[in-house]
């Protein structure tokens, strides 16, 4: 959230002031901002949290229970509050906010919160509840500026200005016609530059970007970064407008959506809707398939080079599965850290090198843990250390190039312009599954081979 690091002495304050009476506590509270406050309750028991937003201004409580973490359970502590003070904290809320809160409620305790406040606020609230978390309509809020398109430039201020009142902050104002249809929007700017008699159709800017409420949040996230916009209205299928969603609800989901991408590491890509038929499913993945089966065959060829080394040691072929399908694994997860950390932020050059070398040390390691083991199964079931030693290069071999290319291919793709999560894993098999077999076999020709004729 912030560069603000709660520590041992900041708790220990609040504490003591707990011990104290409410006066001496709201001096100590003074001293911090809302968002830390939030941090310290991680800290806190329930009682504390209690007494703390009690004391505090409305508009301080509301902005720490809307900076609380899902897991903090911000809706328990409102639901353990005086109604009365509930109310009022729920009204100074912002409605996406209050929304989210009241949404991880029992149905009945969303009923007892919302039949104790403001008759206007409940409906709004209550029409938000209505909409899935994950899309448009569950991140936006429903409290925006609207103007009509046939106001002229007094008219326009004069319902910016009565609107504004409840309202924190806003950067557009949305321009409806007489049926609440969206036209366009326009900036407070320029309404001011306007001369006095201009009209707001005159002003207005047609076709904004938007979004239907039932858009999943990662289009919401996208359309925002890719039009670099503070905020953007949520529309019905009639163009009404509905709300308007803030930069700063996007950011939370930037962050969910980066881990979602994750399911794409199979090869199956983003054009195959979960519910898309069986021919989009084919045509979807049916080349990834073939581009497969073609790396299978460079790694069958391995093993065709070296038929006479696996007639002369057949225990190698079954060891060998376990070394590629090991790498493949192992790739598998440096590959998923790294496709994590370039969607959350592009690497310099500095930092795509060091996520390579750190990625190689830790193949290093767990190849070589790994190694152990597989040494001394050789060792136990066929007591050959030759053997042993072979499987235990191998391993640390192949672990090493799948933390190598398991970090390196997302980044390569990446500067050549390609998806990494769909392309990597493909490529990256290959490498592991050739690896896999040949090194087995050729240190098995080179080491093992030669030592079996004594």
């Amino acid at each position: 959230m912030q560069s603000f690091e709660i520590d041992k002495s900041d708790v220990l304050r609040i504490k003591t002031a707990l011990e104290g009476d409410d006066a001496e506590l709201q001096l100590v509270l003074q001293e911090y901002h809302a968002s830390e406050i939030a941090l310290l309750f991680e800290r806190l028991p329930q009682e504390a949290k209690e007494r703390i937003i009690n004391i505090l201004p409305t508009d301080i409580a509301s902005e720490v229970i809307s900076e609380m973490h899902e897991e903090q359970d911000p809706g328990e502590l409102l639901i353990g509050l005086d109604p009365e003070k509930r109310s009022e904290i729920i009204e100074e809320l912002d409605y996406d906010d209050a929304t989210d809160i009241i949404s991880q409620l029992d149905e009945d305790e969303q009923q007892e919160i919302l039949e104790d406040i403001d008759q206007e606020d409940a409906d709004s609230i209550r029409a938000l509840l209505k909409y899935d978390e994950n899309t448009a309509g569950g991140l936006m809020n429903s409290e925006l500026i609207k103007v009509n398109i046939s106001l002229d430039k007094k008219g326009a201020l004069d319902e910016i200005i009565r609107q504004s009142e409840e309202m924190e902050e806003f950067y557009t104002i949305y321009v409806v016609d007489s049926a609440d249809t969206l036209q366009g929007i326009v900036s407070i700017k320029n309404i001011i530059k306007a001369h006095a008699d201009a009209k707001i159709s005159d002003l207005l800017k047609p076709d904004p970007v938007y979004v239907k409420a039932d858009l999943d949040q990662e289009e919401v996230a996208k359309l925002i970064s890719q039009y670099n916009l503070t905020t953007i209205p949520v529309v019905d299928d009639n163009m009404k407008l509905l709300g308007r969603i803030t930069v700063d609800d996007i950011m939370d989901v930037m962050e969910q959506e980066s881990t979602e991408d994750i399911l794409k590491f199979s090869g199956v890509s983003e054009d195959e809707e979960l519910s898309g038929n069986w021919k989009d499913a084919v045509k979807s993945r049916l080349p990834w398939l073939v581009i497969n089966l073609g790396t299978a065959y460079l790694a069958a060829s391995v093993i065709r080079h070296f038929d006479a080394t696996v007639a002369l040691i057949p225990s190698i072929a079954a060891y060998m599965t376990i070394i590629a399908g090991m790498g493949g694994n192992s790739a598998t997860q440096s590959l998923a850290v790294t496709v994590r950390r370039i969607s959350l932020s592009d690497l310099t050059d500095n930092q795509a090198y060091r996520t390579v070398l750190k990625e190689f040390l830790v193949g290093m390691i767990n190849g070589a843990a790994n190694g152990v083991i597989v040494f001394a199964i050789a060792l136990f079931y066929d007591a050959d250390p030759w053997l042993g030693l072979v499987l235990f290069l191998a391993m640390t071999g192949n672990l090493i190039i799948a933390g190598l290319t398991g970090a390196s291919i997302p980044l390569v793709l990446k500067r050549v312009g390609i998806d990494p999560a769909v392309a990597s894993s493909i490529i990256i098999t290959t490498f592991t599954d050739c690896a896999g077999f040949l090194l087995p076999l050729w240190l098995a020709t080179k080491i093992l081979l030669p030592h079996m004729h004594h």
